[in-house]
């Protein structure tokens, strides 16, 4: 009897040590994604100077990127389901190391178009497969889990504006900065090649059978899409913003970028013991508000150094958990593989396909404080969008 109790404890143990090196290596990766997006932003005057293009033509590299995401997440959730996910990740982070280290030597728009395009392809199958995988290793108890993954994709999102504001200081020139990036990332893919496959939710016969709620799918895409749009579009067009309405000069406007990615961060690091307390809609309606309220008083004093640096704080920390706590949140309600992750993050990369671009276009036809009405109704829209949600979730369960 004692025997088998022994056996019994150090089973646990291994598969409790086993699972800490996944969500280290899932955490690793989110650092990486953090890492590559925010870089777009504070660089996005300098590529277009590399490249000899114009603010509106640039920001078509939120297309490109956003269009790779979504082909990737609406085609990496079926390959994640069939083939060994951590390879394939392992794969995903390693191309998006590289397209990194290239960024510097595209003298062309419609090339650079073209790297920016696989970056967002890689980074949908390490975005959806990480999210997928945390809830498969962890599952019920996935929630602090959940909102610290998307921490530490917010210390990759604060480290980075910081290391290209320094090569600009320090080198003149914002192409260090990319090399840096790629450094850090690379070794990241070799994390993922040892470990071992986890145990999905539902088997493939399973997930056959099972058919998820798509109305409610479609709901929480359209949620995405208005979230990870807004983030997006603020991360990188708020240094232009800050550069163009003549508030600083690139340098600080990058160190502005950081302090969204830092009060996001904060965001985030607060949501970790805040997810084991509250239920999650009222995390999600606490950060629609403080994101709206941000917005808002950027809107109000849009010349103001101070409303500047407060109102980036309040929106950062407001929409920073509003993400991974709507992920939590629906899968109290749904069975999540990672095909359906896939088509929350389709939405959202719709978001993040449309609205930067749609700003660009506006921010030399009519002005650079289009960025904060557009992300202003944003928000306005996602609290609507909540609601919807809410009562559906409602009517659904009294049936």
């Amino acid at each position: 009897m004692n025997s088998a109790h022994s056996l019994w404890q150090r089973l646990r143990q291994n598969s409790s040590t086993l699972a800490l090196g996944q969500t280290f290596t899932y955490y690793a990766a989110f650092v990486a994604l953090g890492l590559t997006t925010a870089s777009m932003g504070p660089t996005l005057l300098g590529l277009a100077a590399q490249t000899g293009s114009t603010v509106a033509a640039i920001s078509f590299l939120f297309t490109a990127r956003s269009f790779g995401y979504m082909l990737g997440s609406f085609g990496g959730g079926r390959v994640l389901d069939r083939l060994p996910v951590h390879q394939t990740i392992a794969l995903a982070v390693l191309l998006i190391a590289l397209s990194l280290a290239a960024i510097p030597f595209v003298p062309l728009l419609w090339l650079l178009i073209l790297v920016v395009f696989v970056i967002g392809l890689t980074e949908a199958i390490v975005d959806v497969g990480a999210n997928t995988l945390i809830v498969w290793v962890h599952r019920e108890r996935v929630a602090p889990y959940m909102n610290g993954l998307h921490l530490f994709f917010a210390v990759g999102g604060l480290i980075s504006p910081l290391l290209i504001a320094q090569a600009i200081q320090v080198t003149g020139d914002f192409r260090a900065g990319y090399f840096l990036l790629a450094v850090l990332v690379l070794p990241i893919a070799v994390l993922f090649f040892p470990l071992p496959n986890p145990q999905p939710l539902v088997t493939h016969a399973e997930r056959a059978r099972a058919r998820p709620d798509y109305l409610l799918v479609a709901l929480v895409a359209l949620f995405f899409f208005l979230v990870a749009g807004a983030e997006i579009s603020y991360a990188g067009w708020i240094s232009t913003y800050v550069v163009k309405m003549n508030l600083a000069d690139e340098a600080t406007a990058a160190y502005v970028t950081a302090a969204f990615w830092g009060a996001f961060m904060v965001g985030r690091l607060a949501s970790i013991p805040l997810a084991a307390r509250l239920r999650p809609r009222v995390i999600i309606l606490v950060d629609l508000l403080l994101a709206a309220a941000g917005i808002g008083i950027l809107i109000a004093l849009p010349t103001s150094w101070l409303a500047l640096w407060s109102g980036t704080f309040l929106f950062g920390l407001g929409i920073a958990s509003a993400f991974p706590t709507i992920l939590t949140f629906t899968g109290r309600h749904m069975t999540i593989t990672a095909s359906v992750t896939g088509l929350f993050f389709a939405g959202a990369s719709s978001g993040n396909l449309m609205m930067p671009t749609f700003i660009g276009q506006l921010f030399e036809r009519v002005s650079p404080v289009s960025l904060l009405w557009v992300i202003g109704v944003m928000a306005v829209l996602a609290l609507g969008m909540f609601g919807i949600i809410l009562t559906y979730l409602k009517k659904h369960a009294a049936q």
